[in-house]
């Protein structure tokens, strides 16, 4: 996720304390200047207040905290279905920002597939596929009817 270095800073720059001085600076010049000025003929009376605008120049008394999570989980299945032939498992553990995990599945061919992976933010997602088992050649049968 890309976040801009202003917002991710954790004190006050002195590019931040400029910027919010220009913008607090273009936006009392558009309240003056926003009224609109008569010359139609036609008089527009609009409501006024009196209310001054104070500045305050001292530290805030809200900080900043920056929150980092650290992810942490492990988990496993396994499925084993006599009637359909599924048969498949998984172990996955995460730890930070690493993620290992084996899975496995029965081909239908009765070889079996074993899939060993590994990712993290220095080498990306990785993958080591082994095949067990050798494969059976399934012949179909054909049914002559008379």
């Amino acid at each position: 996720m890309y976040q801009l270095p202003f917002i991710t800073s954790r004190k006050p720059t002195k590019a931040k304390i400029m910027y919010t001085k220009i913008f607090l600076f273009a936006a009392v010049v558009a309240v003056v200047f926003g009224e609109p000025q008569g010359g139609h003929g036609h008089e527009h009376h609009h409501a006024s207040s009196s209310q001054s605008i104070k500045q305050y120049h001292g530290k805030a008394t809200e900080k900043h905290v920056e929150y980092y999570s650290h992810p942490k989980y492990e988990f496993a299945y396994k499925v084993e279905d006599p009637h359909t032939g599924d048969k498949k498992s998984q172990h996955e553990s995460r730890d930070g920002d690493v993620v290992k995990g084996v899975y496995s599945l029965h081909e239908p061919d009765g070889t079996v597939r074993i899939v060993e992976y590994h990712a993290d933010k220095k080498t990306g997602f990785n993958a080591n596929v082994k095949r067990e088992g050798h494969a059976k050649h399934i012949v179909p049968e054909h049914h002559h009817h008379h």
